[in-house]
């Protein structure tokens, strides 16, 4: 009993330690393609406002839209959002991306340089 005592401070502070790092590592954002994402956020109408209480997710075309979800999640939040605007407002036809608005019209094309930026628009946005 008296050993068991001797390593109780360490075995907490690994268990914590453990516990931080595992919440750090889901709560981080998803790599990104920095050509792709950069062209098509600039489209998108989410995106993050820095507040006093912290970050929150706001919307372009309706200010009344907020989302306000825990630090833990706000990454997933913000990318699940993203996702559902990016299938029905991307498409890829013949090695271009090409980015519309909400009536179809088409806005942007980019052409896809490589196959990790065909890879990130299939996983990011999923189509």
């Amino acid at each position: 009993m008296n050993s068991f005592k001797k390593y109780l401070p360490f075995a907490l502070f690994l268990g914590f330690l453990l516990f931080g790092l595992s919440a750090f590592l889901e709560s981080k954002p998803s790599s990104k393609n920095a050509r792709v994402y950069k062209t098509v956020q600039k489209y998108s109408p989410y995106y993050l406002d820095k507040r006093f209480g912290g970050l929150q997710i706001m919307n372009k075309e309706n200010p009344s839209f907020k989302e306000k979800p825990n630090n833990m999640t706000l990454f997933k939040e913000f990318e699940r959002l993203e996702r559902t605007w990016g299938q029905k407002h991307l498409k890829i036809d013949d090695n271009i991306l090409i980015i519309s608005d909400n009536n179809g019209t088409q806005l942007s094309t980019l052409p896809i340089q490589t196959p990790k930026e065909r890879e990130f628009i299939h996983r990011y946005y999923g189509i």
